[in-house]
C-alpha cells in the first residue's frame, strides 16, 4: 500500500507526457512501451489492474483459427505472428499447447476439410508449432476415453499457446515493468473526465478508497478503458468513427476432467467453439457468446445450463457435472469494434476481434478499441509510434521494451538456486519445482526471494493450503504488487480463487496468515471485506 500512496502523491505533483486511463492489457502494454522508450507516463484504473475484460479470457494465446471461416486470413496471419512473437519472448509464460478437436456427425464441415484447414493455419503461422494430425474415431477413443463417441465423426489436433499462469497475472507483468521504468501507476483511481486547456489535458481523478480528488496534467491522453471506451470518450467530449458492441462470455471451473495437458475443443450447440481447458488441478469449461448492451454483466442460470449441458453431452461421465460441482465462475464482456452503424448489422458471430487505434491529432487523444491479448505487443508498438508523432520525444524509440530477462540473468538465478538447494524446499504437492515457478512469476525480482530464503529458510513454507504460495513471495507481493484488496491477490496476482472454492478458502487457516502478511494490521478488515462479513 505504501507504493500506491506514494504514487498518488506523485500523480498530483507531476506533469506527464502521457496519462493512460485503464489498466487492462491495452493500457498495460502502452504504459510499459512508452515508459521504456523514455516518456514520462502515468496510468490509472478505476478498479484493480486487469479486473474487467482482461481477467475473463480463456487464458489462451491463439491465432484465431476460427476466423478463417469468415475469410479473415489477414487477421489470422497477424495473430499467428503475434502468438509466435509472444512464445519466443515469454518462453516461461506463453507455451505451446495441443488442441484436440472433435466434430459431430452432420457438422457443417467434414473432418478431412477441417484437417486441411489446420494445415493452412500451420503454414500461415510460419510452421512455428508442431504439425497438425488427423484423428480417426478409433484414435480419439484411445487417447481421450471420457469423450462421448456416439455422435463423433472424427477430428484433428493442432497447436496454439496458453498462459501458464492466468491472464491477469500476465497483464500485471507489464504493469510492473512500467513501474520499473519510472511510470507512476495506481489502481482504484477513477477518471472523472478531462478537458483540453491549451496544449495540456487536465484530468480530474478520484481515489476510490479515500475519495480524494486529484488533478493530473498530461500532453497526451490515452483511453484504454476496454468496454468503457465509449463511456469515457463522452466524459472527454471525444467523437470517434469507431465504437464498441459487447459480447458476454462465461467460463466455469470444475474438477479435473482429463489427466492430459491439452485443450479439448468442440463445437457447442450454437456453433461456437467450446473449450475444455486444463488449469493446474482443475478444468476450465466454456464459453458463451451473448450480445449485451452494458459492460457490467453477471452469470445467469441459462448461462450455467448452456455450459453444463454441452460438457455433459460431449463427455460420458459416470455422473453428470452439476451446479454443485462448480468451483469458480468467470464472466466478462468482449469489446468488439464496429465502424458507424453498418458493421453492427453483420451477423453476430462474424464481427471481427481486431483492434483499432483511433487518434484525434489536434487534441492529442488516443482511443483503443477491441483487441486480443495475443496482439498486445503490436498495440504497444503502434501506440508508441502515434505518441511520438503527437510531439512526445521518445529518446529510446528503438528500445525493445518487452520480453523476459536475458538468458544470462536467468542462468544466474538458477545457478544460485542450485547452490542453495532451493528445489529441496519444494512442497510435496507442488506441480513444479519452486525455482521454476518463482522465476516465471517474478523474473529478476525473484533474486530478492532467494535472498530471503537464504537468510530465513522457513520463508519457503507454503502459507495457504492446497496452493504453492510461500511466505517470501507473499512478502514481495505486499511490497511491490499494489494489492489493495484480498481479491486482488486471490483472483488477479494469482489464480487461487479460480482453482479453490470460496468455501475451502474460508476454511483455510493459512488464508488469514496470508492476509496478515499482505495487509498487516488491516488483515481482519480485508478478510471480512472479501467474504462479505461484518458489512451492513
Amino acid at each position: 500500500m505504501e507504493l500506491r500512496e506514494s504514487n498518488l502523491e506523485k500523480l498530483a505533483q507531476n506533469h506527464f507526457d502521457v496519462l493512460v486511463v485503464g489498466g487492462g492489457i491495452n493500457g498495460a502494454v502502452c504504459a510499459s512501451a512508452l515508459a521504456a522508450k523514455g516518456a514520462k507516463v502515468a496510468l490509472i484504473d478505476k478498479g484493480d489492474f486487469a479486473s474487467v475484460t482482461s481477467q475473463e479470457s480463456s487464458n489462451l494465446v491463439w491465432g484465431g483459427i476460427k476466423y478463417m471461416e469468415n475469410g479473415e486470413f489477414f487477421l489470422v496471419r497477424n495473430l499467428c505472428k503475434s502468438r509466435n512473437h509472444l512464445m519466443k519472448n515469454y518462453p516461461s509464460t506463453v507455451q505451446e499447447i495441443r488442441f484436440f478437436t472433435t466434430l459431430a456427425k452432420g457438422f457443417r464441415h467434414k473432418p478431412f476439410f477441417l484437417w486441411l484447414g489446420t494445415w493452412v493455419y500451420w503454414l500461415i503461422g510460419n510452421c512455428y508449432t508442431k504439425r497438425p494430425r488427423y484423428l480417426f474415431t478409433k484414435k480419439i477413443a484411445q487417447e481421450e476415453k471420457e469423450i462421448n463417441m456416439s455422435n463423433c465423426a472424427g477430428g484433428v489436433e493442432y497447436s496454439d499457446a496458453y498462459l501458464h499462469d492466468n491472464d491477469a497475472r500476465f497483464v500485471f507483468s507489464f504493469i510492473r515493468d512500467s513501474i520499473n521504468r519510472g511510470a507512476i501507476v495506481a489502481n482504484y483511481v477513477e477518471s472523472l473526465g478531462a478537458k483540453r486547456e491549451k496544449n495540456t489535458w487536465v484530468s480530474e481523478i478520484q481515489d476510490t478508497i479515500s475519495q480524494r480528488k486529484i488533478i493530473v496534467r498530461s500532453k497526451v491522453l490515452i483511453n484504454a478503458t476496454g468496454p468503457y471506451v465509449d463511456e469515457h470518450n463522452k466524459k472527454t467530449e471525444q467523437t470517434t468513427l469507431h465504437r464498441h458492441v459487447l459480447s458476454k462470455g462465461i467460463h466455469l471451473t470444475v474438477k479435473k476432467i482429463t489427466p492430459y495437458h491439452r485443450v479439448l475443443a468442440f463445437f457447442a450447440d450454437d456453433g461456437r467453439l467450446f473449450f475444455v481447458i486444463p488449469m493446474g488441478p482443475v478444468t476450465c469449461i466454456g464459453t458463451t457468446d451473448t450480445r449485451v448492451e452494458k459492460p457490467n454483466v453477471t452469470i445467469s442460470e441459462e448461462d450455467r445450463e448452456f455450459v453444463l449441458d454441452n460438457v455433459n453431452q460431449l463427455f460420458q461421465f459416470s455422473e453428470p457435472i452439476t451446479k454443485e460441482d462448480i468451483i469458480a465462475e468467470r464472466c466478462g464482456v468482449r469489446p468488439l469494434v464496429v465502424k458507424g452503424q453498418v458493421s453492427a448489422k453483420k451477423g453476430w458471430m462474424q464481427l471481427s476481434r481486431k483492434h483499432v487505434v483511433e487518434t484525434h491529432e489536434k487534441e492529442a487523444h488516443i482511443s483503443i478499441f477491441g483487441g486480443k491479448l495475443t496482439d498486445c505487443l503490436n498495440v504497444g508498438e503502434e501506440v508508441a509510434k502515434i505518441v511520438q508523432k503527437l510531439g512526445v520525444p521518445l529518446v529510446y524509440s528503438k528500445y525493445q521494451w518487452y520480453g523476459e530477462a536475458p538468458s544470462s540473468v536467468r542462468q544466474e538465478f538458477f545457478h544460485q538456486a542450485r547452490l542453495m538447494d532451493l528445489d529441496k524446499l519444494t512442497h510435496k504437492n507442488a506441480s513444479e519445482k519452486i525455482s521454476t515457478r518463482i522465476w516465471r512469476r517474478y523474473g529478476p525480482r525473484a533474486f530478492s526471494i532467494l535472498e530471503e530464503i537464504r537468510s530465513f529458510p522457513q520463508k519457503a513454507q507454503v502459507i495457504i493450503e492446497e496452493t504453492e504460495y510461500i511466505q517470501a513471495e507473499l512478502e514481495l507481493a505486499a511490497q511491490q504488487e499494489m494489492i489493495v484488496k484480498l481479491e486482488d491477490f486471490l483472483r488477479r496476482r494469482s489464480k487461487i480463487a479460480l482453482v479453490i472454492s470460496r468455501q475451502k478458502l474460508k476454511e483455510s487457516p493459512g488464508l488469514f496468515q496470508a492476509c496478515q502478511i499482505l495487509f498487516g494490521e488491516k488483515a481482519q478488515i480485508k478478510y471480512d471485506e472479501y467474504f462479505g462479513e461484518g458489512l451492513e
